[in-house]
Protein backbone atom coordinates (compact mmCIF):
# COMPACT_ATOMS: atom_id res chain seq x y z
CA UNK A 1 0.00 0.00 0.00
CA UNK A 2 1.12 3.31 -0.85
CA UNK A 3 0.86 7.06 -0.02
CA UNK A 4 1.65 9.54 -3.11
CA UNK A 5 -0.13 12.49 -2.04
CA UNK A 6 -1.48 14.01 1.30
CA UNK A 7 -4.95 13.88 0.78
CA UNK A 8 -6.07 11.24 3.70
CA UNK A 9 -6.63 7.66 3.64
CA UNK A 10 -8.80 7.89 0.55
CA UNK A 11 -4.80 8.14 -1.49
CA UNK A 12 -3.47 5.22 -0.31
CA UNK A 13 -3.44 2.63 -3.01
CA UNK A 14 -2.20 -0.89 -4.35
CA UNK A 15 1.13 -0.78 -5.80
CA UNK A 16 4.10 -2.93 -7.25
CA UNK A 17 6.39 -2.28 -5.02
CA UNK A 18 10.33 -3.95 -5.17
CA UNK A 19 10.76 -6.61 -2.40
CA UNK A 20 13.45 -5.39 -0.10
CA UNK A 21 17.09 -7.07 0.11
CA UNK A 22 19.42 -6.56 2.99
CA UNK A 23 21.59 -9.13 4.49
CA UNK A 24 21.38 -7.61 7.80
CA UNK A 25 18.19 -7.54 8.42
CA UNK A 26 15.17 -9.83 9.26
CA UNK A 27 13.22 -10.56 5.79
CA UNK A 28 10.05 -11.55 6.62
CA UNK A 29 7.01 -12.72 4.84
CA UNK A 30 4.07 -10.53 6.11
CA UNK A 31 0.51 -12.26 6.60
CA UNK A 32 -0.92 -9.31 8.22
CA UNK A 33 -0.22 -5.49 9.38
CA UNK A 34 -1.06 -3.44 11.97
CA UNK A 35 -2.72 -0.22 11.72
CA UNK A 36 -2.87 2.72 13.86
CA UNK A 37 -3.67 6.11 14.43
CA UNK A 38 -0.25 7.59 13.35
CA UNK A 39 -1.22 5.92 9.84
CA UNK A 40 -3.85 8.21 9.92
CA UNK A 41 -1.81 11.36 10.47
CA UNK A 42 0.95 10.61 7.84
CA UNK A 43 -2.03 10.20 5.02
CA UNK A 44 -2.21 13.99 5.82
CA UNK A 45 1.24 14.80 6.58
CA UNK A 46 0.18 15.97 9.89
CA UNK A 47 2.76 13.44 12.31
CA UNK A 48 5.68 15.09 13.71
CA UNK A 49 7.33 12.54 11.63
CA UNK A 50 7.33 13.10 8.25
CA UNK A 51 8.71 10.37 5.37
CA UNK A 52 9.09 11.30 2.03
CA UNK A 53 6.54 10.60 -0.32
CA UNK A 54 5.74 8.30 -1.72
CA UNK A 55 6.20 5.81 1.29
CA UNK A 56 4.42 2.28 2.66
CA UNK A 57 2.42 3.20 5.53
CA UNK A 58 2.04 0.51 8.55
CA UNK A 59 4.01 0.03 12.04
CA UNK A 60 3.85 -3.69 12.77
CA UNK A 61 3.68 -6.44 11.18
CA UNK A 62 3.57 -10.62 11.56
CA UNK A 63 4.10 -13.32 9.33
CA UNK A 64 7.26 -15.82 8.66
CA UNK A 65 11.05 -15.35 9.08
CA UNK A 66 11.79 -16.05 5.06
CA UNK A 67 15.50 -15.39 6.01
CA UNK A 68 17.86 -13.88 8.61
CA UNK A 69 20.94 -12.99 8.90
CA UNK A 70 23.73 -15.17 11.22
CA UNK A 71 23.70 -15.12 15.28
CA UNK A 72 20.35 -13.52 14.91
CA UNK A 73 17.67 -14.70 17.55
CA UNK A 74 15.29 -15.91 14.79
CA UNK A 75 15.73 -18.23 11.72
CA UNK A 76 13.71 -19.21 8.32
CA UNK A 77 10.54 -20.53 9.33
CA UNK A 78 9.63 -18.64 12.75
CA UNK A 79 6.50 -17.27 12.90
CA UNK A 80 7.25 -14.04 14.42
CA UNK A 81 6.27 -10.47 14.68
CA UNK A 82 7.89 -6.99 13.84
CA UNK A 83 8.49 -3.60 14.36
CA UNK A 84 8.76 -1.06 11.41
CA UNK A 85 7.90 1.64 14.74
CA UNK A 86 6.65 3.48 12.00
CA UNK A 87 6.26 2.64 8.00
CA UNK A 88 6.79 0.14 5.87
CA UNK A 89 4.63 -2.27 7.24
CA UNK A 90 1.74 -2.68 4.73
CA UNK A 91 3.72 -4.66 2.18
CA UNK A 92 4.09 -8.71 1.59
CA UNK A 93 7.69 -8.17 2.36
CA UNK A 94 9.25 -6.49 5.11
CA UNK A 95 13.15 -5.93 6.45
CA UNK A 96 13.94 -5.35 10.11
CA UNK A 97 16.58 -5.38 12.17
CA UNK A 98 16.61 -7.72 14.19
CA UNK A 99 16.07 -6.13 17.96
CA UNK A 100 12.69 -5.40 16.37
CA UNK A 101 11.86 -8.91 15.35
CA UNK A 102 9.85 -10.84 18.17
CA UNK A 103 8.94 -14.72 18.49
CA UNK A 104 5.36 -15.30 18.29
CA UNK A 105 3.88 -17.57 20.74
CA UNK A 106 2.07 -20.56 19.00
CA UNK A 107 -1.52 -19.57 20.73
CA UNK A 108 -0.87 -16.01 19.21
CA UNK A 109 -2.53 -15.76 15.38
CA UNK A 110 -0.68 -13.60 12.94
CA UNK A 111 -3.96 -11.17 12.98
CA UNK A 112 -3.33 -11.20 16.47
CA UNK A 113 0.41 -10.88 15.90
CA UNK A 114 -0.23 -8.04 14.15
CA UNK A 115 -2.72 -5.71 16.21
CA UNK A 116 -0.52 -6.52 19.97
CA UNK A 117 2.79 -5.23 19.46
CA UNK A 118 2.40 -1.49 18.80
CA UNK A 119 -0.60 -0.95 21.65
CA UNK A 120 0.73 -3.77 23.93
CA UNK A 121 4.11 -2.23 23.98
CA UNK A 122 2.77 1.38 24.32
CA UNK A 123 0.69 0.58 27.50
CA UNK A 124 3.45 -1.51 29.01
CA UNK A 125 5.57 1.68 28.59
CA UNK A 126 2.63 3.57 30.27
CA UNK A 127 1.66 1.57 33.13
CA UNK A 128 5.13 -0.26 33.64
CA UNK A 129 7.60 2.20 33.27
CA UNK A 130 5.99 6.33 32.80
CA UNK A 131 3.11 5.61 35.80
CA UNK A 132 4.62 3.70 38.27
CA UNK A 133 1.39 1.52 38.63
CA UNK A 134 1.41 -0.80 41.88
CA UNK A 135 -1.29 -3.72 43.08
CA UNK A 136 -3.95 -2.94 44.44
CA UNK A 137 -4.75 0.34 42.14
CA UNK A 138 -7.57 1.47 40.10
CA UNK A 139 -7.51 2.86 36.34
CA UNK A 140 -9.48 4.51 34.19
CA UNK A 141 -8.92 4.58 30.38
CA UNK A 142 -10.42 7.14 27.84
CA UNK A 143 -11.27 5.70 24.08
CA UNK A 144 -11.34 2.33 26.00
CA UNK A 145 -13.10 0.33 22.68
CA UNK A 146 -10.13 1.34 20.62
CA UNK A 147 -6.38 -0.15 20.55
CA UNK A 148 -4.67 1.77 23.07
CA UNK A 149 -7.82 1.23 25.33
CA UNK A 150 -8.38 -2.35 24.75
CA UNK A 151 -4.90 -3.15 25.23
CA UNK A 152 -5.13 -1.32 29.08
CA UNK A 153 -8.14 -2.88 29.62
CA UNK A 154 -6.59 -6.56 28.82
CA UNK A 155 -2.93 -5.72 30.11
CA UNK A 156 -3.91 -3.46 33.30
CA UNK A 157 -4.91 -6.50 35.81
CA UNK A 158 -2.01 -8.64 34.86
CA UNK A 159 0.24 -6.04 36.22
CA UNK A 160 -1.59 -5.65 39.67
CA UNK A 161 -4.67 -3.38 38.45
CA UNK A 162 -7.37 -4.03 41.25
CA UNK A 163 -10.21 -2.00 39.27
CA UNK A 164 -10.55 -1.19 36.01
CA UNK A 165 -12.95 1.97 34.77
CA UNK A 166 -13.52 2.08 30.75
CA UNK A 167 -14.57 5.59 29.18
CA UNK A 168 -16.47 5.25 25.46
CA UNK A 169 -18.10 7.64 23.64
CA UNK A 170 -21.39 5.75 22.50
CA UNK A 171 -23.46 3.09 23.53
CA UNK A 172 -22.46 0.69 21.80
CA UNK A 173 -18.76 0.50 22.19
CA UNK A 174 -19.53 -0.31 25.85
CA UNK A 175 -19.95 -3.74 24.80
CA UNK A 176 -16.05 -3.62 23.29
CA UNK A 177 -14.94 -2.39 26.15
CA UNK A 178 -17.12 -4.96 28.55
CA UNK A 179 -15.34 -7.98 26.24
CA UNK A 180 -11.82 -6.11 26.89
CA UNK A 181 -12.35 -6.89 30.58
CA UNK A 182 -13.13 -3.60 31.90
CA UNK A 183 -14.71 -4.10 35.28
CA UNK A 184 -17.26 -0.40 34.76
CA UNK A 185 -18.00 0.88 31.64
CA UNK A 186 -19.29 4.22 31.77
CA UNK A 187 -20.25 7.21 28.76
CA UNK A 188 -17.67 10.39 28.09
CA UNK A 189 -20.19 12.67 28.55
CA UNK A 190 -20.21 13.42 32.45
CA UNK A 191 -17.56 10.52 33.16
CA UNK A 192 -16.30 12.60 36.22
CA UNK A 193 -19.26 12.07 38.20
CA UNK A 194 -19.75 8.42 37.28
CA UNK A 195 -16.26 7.90 38.18
CA UNK A 196 -16.74 9.90 41.51
CA UNK A 197 -19.82 7.86 42.40
CA UNK A 198 -17.99 4.53 41.32
CA UNK A 199 -15.29 5.26 43.66
CA UNK A 200 -16.93 6.40 46.49
CA UNK A 201 -15.36 9.72 45.89
CA UNK A 202 -11.93 9.21 46.37
CA UNK A 203 -10.76 8.83 42.56
CA UNK A 204 -8.39 6.83 40.43
CA UNK A 205 -4.98 6.30 40.27
CA UNK A 206 -4.22 6.39 36.74
CA UNK A 207 -6.12 7.98 33.76
CA UNK A 208 -4.73 6.06 30.47
CA UNK A 209 -5.68 9.39 28.13
CA UNK A 210 -4.80 8.54 24.64
CA UNK A 211 -7.80 10.45 23.24
CA UNK A 212 -6.90 14.48 24.92
CA UNK A 213 -9.37 17.24 23.89
CA UNK A 214 -11.80 18.72 26.65
CA UNK A 215 -12.02 15.93 28.79
CA UNK A 216 -8.23 16.61 29.92
CA UNK A 217 -9.60 18.68 32.91
CA UNK A 218 -11.70 16.58 34.34
CA UNK A 219 -9.33 13.42 34.18
CA UNK A 220 -7.23 15.74 36.26
CA UNK A 221 -10.60 16.26 38.94
CA UNK A 222 -11.23 12.45 38.19
CA UNK A 223 -7.59 11.65 40.05
CA UNK A 224 -7.21 10.86 43.81
CA UNK A 225 -4.18 11.81 46.09
CA UNK A 226 -0.85 10.54 44.05
CA UNK A 227 -2.30 9.70 41.00
CA UNK A 228 -1.02 10.47 37.35
CA UNK A 229 -2.62 11.06 34.33
CA UNK A 230 -0.39 9.32 31.16
CA UNK A 231 -0.92 11.42 27.92
CA UNK A 232 -0.47 8.94 25.40
CA UNK A 233 -1.75 10.82 22.38
CA UNK A 234 -4.62 13.25 21.13
CA UNK A 235 -7.17 11.36 19.00
CA UNK A 236 -9.81 13.93 19.51
CA UNK A 237 -7.19 16.38 18.04
CA UNK A 238 -7.29 18.82 20.26
CA UNK A 239 -4.08 19.02 22.39
CA UNK A 240 -5.29 20.37 26.13
CA UNK A 241 -3.32 22.22 28.16
CA UNK A 242 -2.79 22.04 32.32
CA UNK A 243 -3.06 24.83 34.87
CA UNK A 244 0.15 23.57 37.03
CA UNK A 245 -1.57 24.70 40.13
CA UNK A 246 -4.08 21.99 40.24
CA UNK A 247 -0.67 19.26 40.38
CA UNK A 248 0.59 21.30 43.53
CA UNK A 249 -2.56 21.41 45.06
CA UNK A 250 -4.04 17.75 44.70
CA UNK A 251 -0.35 16.25 44.57
CA UNK A 252 -1.42 14.85 41.08
CA UNK A 253 1.05 13.77 38.25
CA UNK A 254 0.87 14.39 34.50
CA UNK A 255 2.85 11.98 32.79
CA UNK A 256 3.63 12.13 29.14
CA UNK A 257 3.93 8.41 27.35
CA UNK A 258 6.05 8.72 24.17
CA UNK A 259 7.22 5.52 23.83
CA UNK A 260 8.90 5.67 20.23
CA UNK A 261 10.94 8.34 22.01
CA UNK A 262 11.83 6.09 24.62
CA UNK A 263 12.99 2.88 22.81
CA UNK A 264 15.66 5.08 20.58
CA UNK A 265 16.75 6.81 24.06
CA UNK A 266 17.08 3.49 25.84
CA UNK A 267 19.04 0.36 23.47
CA UNK A 268 17.13 -3.11 24.41
CA UNK A 269 14.33 -1.80 25.77
CA UNK A 270 11.94 -3.22 23.15
CA UNK A 271 13.40 -6.88 24.32
CA UNK A 272 12.98 -5.76 27.44
CA UNK A 273 9.35 -4.99 27.18
CA UNK A 274 8.40 -8.11 25.35
CA UNK A 275 10.30 -10.41 27.54
CA UNK A 276 7.76 -9.29 29.92
CA UNK A 277 4.82 -9.35 27.27
CA UNK A 278 5.50 -12.83 26.09
CA UNK A 279 4.78 -15.12 28.68
CA UNK A 280 1.99 -13.11 29.62
CA UNK A 281 0.97 -14.27 26.21
CA UNK A 282 1.90 -17.75 25.66
CA UNK A 283 0.73 -18.70 28.86
CA UNK A 284 -2.94 -17.47 28.29
CA UNK A 285 -2.99 -15.01 30.86
CA UNK A 286 -3.66 -11.91 28.81
CA UNK A 287 -5.85 -12.81 26.25
CA UNK A 288 -4.42 -11.64 22.72
CA UNK A 289 -6.01 -9.33 20.76
CA UNK A 290 -9.22 -10.12 18.93
CA UNK A 291 -8.64 -7.39 16.07
CA UNK A 292 -11.25 -6.26 12.88
CA UNK A 293 -9.69 -7.69 10.36
CA UNK A 294 -9.96 -5.71 6.38
CA UNK A 295 -8.55 -7.63 3.49
CA UNK A 296 -5.57 -5.39 2.10
CA UNK A 297 -6.67 -3.66 -0.54
CA UNK A 298 -8.86 -2.00 1.86
CA UNK A 299 -6.07 -0.40 3.92
CA UNK A 300 -7.63 2.57 3.30
CA UNK A 301 -10.42 2.02 4.55
CA UNK A 302 -9.29 0.83 7.89
CA UNK A 303 -7.03 3.53 7.82
CA UNK A 304 -9.95 5.80 7.88
CA UNK A 305 -11.79 3.96 10.51
CA UNK A 306 -9.08 5.00 12.71
CA UNK A 307 -9.18 8.91 11.44
CA UNK A 308 -13.10 9.19 11.83
CA UNK A 309 -12.72 7.08 15.40
CA UNK A 310 -15.56 4.52 14.31
CA UNK A 311 -12.90 1.63 15.09
CA UNK A 312 -13.68 -0.63 17.80
CA UNK A 313 -10.37 -2.48 18.67
CA UNK A 314 -7.50 -3.19 17.09
CA UNK A 315 -7.84 -2.96 13.54
CA UNK A 316 -5.19 -5.31 11.04
CA UNK A 317 -4.95 -5.73 7.26
CA UNK A 318 -4.86 -9.60 6.32
CA UNK A 319 -1.81 -9.60 3.45
CA UNK A 320 -1.41 -13.26 2.52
Amino acid sequence: MQVSRLDGPEAVEVVEWEEPTDSDAVIIDVHAAGVSFPDALLTRGLYQYKPELPFIPGAEVAGEVRSAPAGAHVAKGDRVAGLTMLHGGMAEVVALAPDRVFKLPDAVSFEAGAGLLFNDLTVHCALRTRGRLSRGETVLVHGAAGGIGTSTLRLAPAWGAARTIAVVSTEDKKAVATAAGADDVVLADGFKDAVRELTGGRGVDIVVDPVGGDRFTDSLRSLAPGGRLLVLGFTAGEIPTVKVNRLLLNNVDVVGVGWGAWTFAHPGYLQEQWAELEPLLASGRVPAPEPVVYPLERAAEAIASLENRSAKGKVVLSVR
